[in-house]
This record gives C-alpha cells, sequence and structure tokens, in this order.
C-alpha cells in the first residue's frame, strides 16, 4: 500500500486522484504483481508527493494489465496539487468483508471449506482440478452451488493469467 508513482520519459511522478476508484487500483496491484483486495484512496492519503505529477483523469475497466493501457490524460497533462495523490492498497484485509445477514456464511471468499458436510465456495471461486500438480488442470468456476467446467472457445493466455492471478 502507499502512494502511486510512475515512471515516464526519465522521472518519476504522481497521479492525481480525479476519476480514482478501485478499478485502477486493481490495475495498480495487478501491475505490482500483487493480490488481495484494492481498494483506491483519495487525497493524498499516504501523504504528498513531489515533483511532477504525471497522470490525471485515470479510468480502467479494471481488466487491464497496466495502467499504460486505461484511459487517461495525455502524460504531464494535468490540473491538480499533489493534495490530490493517488493511493492504493492490496492489502487482502482491506477489503469489505462479505455480506451474510442471516449468518450462513461457512467460508472465507477466496477458500472452499466443509459446511454441514459439503464443500462450499464463494461464487465465482476457480479452481484446478484433474492436473499432475496443484498449478496446472482443468479450469471450474463455482456457481449457484455447484463446480463447472469453463469452455474453450475463445480461450487465450489472457484468460490463463486471469484464472492464475484468482488463485
Amino acid at each position: 500500500e502507499g502512494r502511486v508513482e510512475v515512471y515516464h520519459d526519465g522521472k518519476w511522478g504522481t497521479i492525481c486522484d480525479d476519476q480514482w476508484d478501485d478499478r485502477d487500483a486493481e490495475v495498480v496491484c495487478r501491475q505490482l504483481g500483487l493480490s488481495g483486495n484494492p481498494k483506491a484512496l483519495s487525497w493524498a492519503h499516504y501523504g504528498q508527493g513531489s515533483g511532477p505529477i504525471l497522470l490525471d483523469e485515470v479510468e480502467c475497466s479494471g481488466n487491464e494489465l497496466s495502467l499504460d493501457q486505461c484511459k487517461k490524460s495525455d502524460w504531464g497533462q494535468q490540473n491538480c496539487d499533489h493534495i490530490e495523490d493517488a493511493g492504493v492498497s492490496c492489502d487482502p484485509f482491506t477489503g469489505s468483508p462479505p455480506q451474510d445477514p442471516a449468518g450462513l456464511l461457512c467460508t472465507a471468499p477466496t477458500r472452499t471449506a466443509r459446511c454441514g458436510g459439503r464443500e462450499q465456495a464463494a461464487e465465482g471461486t476457480v479452481r484446478l482440478a484433474g492436473g499432475r500438480s496443484p498449478s496446472e488442470g482443468r479450469v471450474e468456476v463455482y456457481y449457484n452451488g455447484d463446480w463447472g467446467t469453463v469452455c474453450d472457445d475463445g480461450w487465450t493466455d489472457l484468460g490463463a493469467q486471469v484464472v492464475c492471478r484468482q488463485l
């Protein structure tokens, strides 16, 4: 976690928090190779930077591999002060806990567990099955109480990268 700084044209600089949200944080965490619950922080939460403010109006969809792929202002084009420096937390404990008003949740959101004698998992949890090691196999997704397979139509390395990050 910390203030986000980017390197461009031989210098480090900060990012303005205009339009900054958790989808942008997700891309930053991914770019840094960090997992967890991405959380965008604004108003120089981690302190004001110095030097140039290199990016403004960053608007990621959340699926990009790097900030470079996101919609954003041109490098160096901004209307901000360092009090608006963007920050990110990729900490696994910063996200909102799963909602469970009835007290029925039996497992953490990204893990499977036995509950009432049957396996439980959060919707959208992925696993690999049938491989020679835990890091390979058929992709399965937990949905509506059951594990199902993923069709390979249109499957690319990008899809595989997403699954690997989820694991």
